[in-house]
């Protein structure tokens, strides 16, 4: 992006990030970060259009370990997605400024840390509404293409060991601005509630997210977070 597609907004950074990476590290879903300070004067729908992320995050400086977080696809604000909070908390421990709660519009977003993985923790109902439809096989599941999904926000999966609770996902959403996305968190904590049980999803090139499932209600969520690059405004 240049400087004149946004007027009037110097030197502004927006920070990239690859949420749920593989344990090598590559792939993740990119998430761009916006420090709130930097982008008072700017819309943020309309910085989200132009960078063009399935979402970017623009979070305030942490106040005793608390950030507030706004989550934007390129076309529509969200109350709560999983990438994004996953990948905002990581960063923000990052800069070493770390914190144990994310303040987003649906609620209050627990954060921890353990073993190499980023977690937060979220209800189901704050989940986008998204059709779900589990697959015989995984071999089905790559036959789908983008292009035969013109509105709605489509969840694909099928088991690769059910004993596990492995499976194999894919996810479009064109009501969102999103073709398809390579990892989403906000359907993986709503399908673990729907199946009752933690999950290990490998979604879109390989992507992992993992959940834990709480019976009072809440979904742990977590993955491994890498840097990317930095977007100058």
């Amino acid at each position: 992006m240049n400087a004149h597609d946004v007027p009037d907004t110097p030197n502004i950074q927006v920070e990239v990030v690859r949420v749920f990476t593989d344990p090598a590290g590559n792939l993740g879903n990119a998430l761009g970060i916006a420090r709130s300070d930097d982008v008072v004067a700017l819309d943020k729908q309309e910085l989200a259009a132009r960078l063009g992320f399935s979402e970017t995050t623009v979070v305030s400086d942490p106040v005793d370990g608390v950030a507030d977080v706004r989550i934007y696809t390129p076309v529509v604000e969200l109350p709560f997605a999983g990438h994004p909070t996953v990948g905002t908390a990581w960063w923000l421990d990052l800069r070493r400024t770390p914190v144990h709660t994310l303040r987003v519009p649906a609620g209050t977003v627990p954060v921890d840390r353990t073993d190499g993985l980023t977690w937060i923790t979220a209800r189901a109902e704050w989940a986008p509404k998204f059709a779900f439809q589990q697959l015989d096989s995984v071999d089905e599941l790559a036959a789908l293409a983008p292009v035969d999904f013109t509105d709605g926000q489509h969840f694909f999966w099928a088991w690769t060991d059910e004993s596990r609770g492995a499976l194999r996902a894919r996810m479009f959403a064109p009501a969102m601005g999103i073709a398809e996305d390579e990892a989403t968190g906000a359907a993986a904590v709503a399908l673990t509630a729907q199946l009752r049980r933690g999950l290990i999803i490998t979604q879109g090139q390989g992507s992992q997210l993992y959940t834990e499932w709480d019976s009072d209600g809440w979904v742990r969520l977590g993955g491994r977070v890498a840097e990317d690059h930095v977007v100058v405004l």
